[in-house]
């Protein structure tokens, strides 16, 4: 039996094969029935071929994780990701349009952590609570939550990363993974990040969470300058099939300085 009072580390992390070959998938649902076809989908993130991986980014936001709704197969898949972070093939590159998310792969699953991290916050629990549905009540929710240490512990190597747009996507996933009461000792190391990284961004939703985050935790973000008028941008730009879900290399909320509608 776990202890309890030991928090997950980054060494409790099954190794993604493991994940991969000792989940029963078929048992486990996402937002389209069985998830048999996980595995396919994980094994696909870190393919050679630019295409196959763009296409496994968009199963990975849309399937596994649709509009942030945590599934079945949501918790076994965040391990996954996590586990593969330092594999160097996260380092490659996704197909991009102009809602995408800056950078690598490993920025996009960062952000992908950060959606799964988003979804099972106090904030998200409370609203659950009013409208009759409280996470404690939806048991992916909770093995999500449970599962925080774990993840920050994978995220936080790549808070100084050298690569600008992983070393933002990894101090915007850790900022609700830090909403744990077991992880809120974390947030006096990573607020001069979230001003001085986050806060500086060339993209205003991580100017603005930088914000929300530092007001959250009774911090000044005196001096950063969210996005002035967000009502400015439409979807006028968007082609006729254009699909209402982020592209590959997105997440819920959209990574650039256009807004995801």
């Amino acid at each position: 039996m776990r202890d309890d009072h030991r928090l997950q580390t980054v060494a409790d992390l099954p190794d993604p094969r493991s994940t991969l070959t000792r989940t029963n998938w078929a048992t486990l649902h996402h937002a389209y029935g069985p998830a048999t076809d996980a595995p396919e989908i994980l094994t696909a993130l870190l393919d050679a071929d630019q295409g196959v991986r763009t296409k496994a980014l968009d199963n990975l936001f849309g399937i596994l994780h649709h509009q942030g709704t945590i599934y079945e197969a949501t918790v076994p898949t965040a391990q996954y990701v996590a586990a593969i972070l330092p594999d160097p093939r996260t380092r490659l590159s996704a197909n991009k349009t102009h809602r995408s998310f800056p950078g690598c792969i490993r920025a996009d699953l960062l952000a992908w952590l950060g959606s799964v991290a988003d979804s099972i916050t106090d904030a998200v629990d409370e609203v659950g609570q009013r409208l009759g549905f409280p996470l404690d009540d939806h048991p992916p929710a909770v093995a999500a939550r449970e599962i925080r240490p774990l993840l920050l512990s994978a995220v936080l190597p790549y808070v100084d990363d050298s690569d600008r747009s992983v070393r933002e996507g990894a101090i915007a996933a850790c900022i609700p993974l830090l909403d744990d009461v077991r992880l809120l000792h974390h947030r006096a190391t990573l607020v001069p990040l979230v001003r001085q990284i986050l806060g500086t961004s060339e993209l205003w939703q991580h100017r603005e969470r930088a914000i929300d985050a530092l007001d959250a935790w009774g911090e000044s973000s005196a001096g950063l300058e969210g996005q002035r008028n967000p009502f400015l941008f439409c979807d006028t730009d968007l082609s006729p099939d254009s699909t209402p879900w982020p592209s590959a290399a997105s997440n819920a909320e959209g990574w650039t300085e256009d807004p995801p509608f």
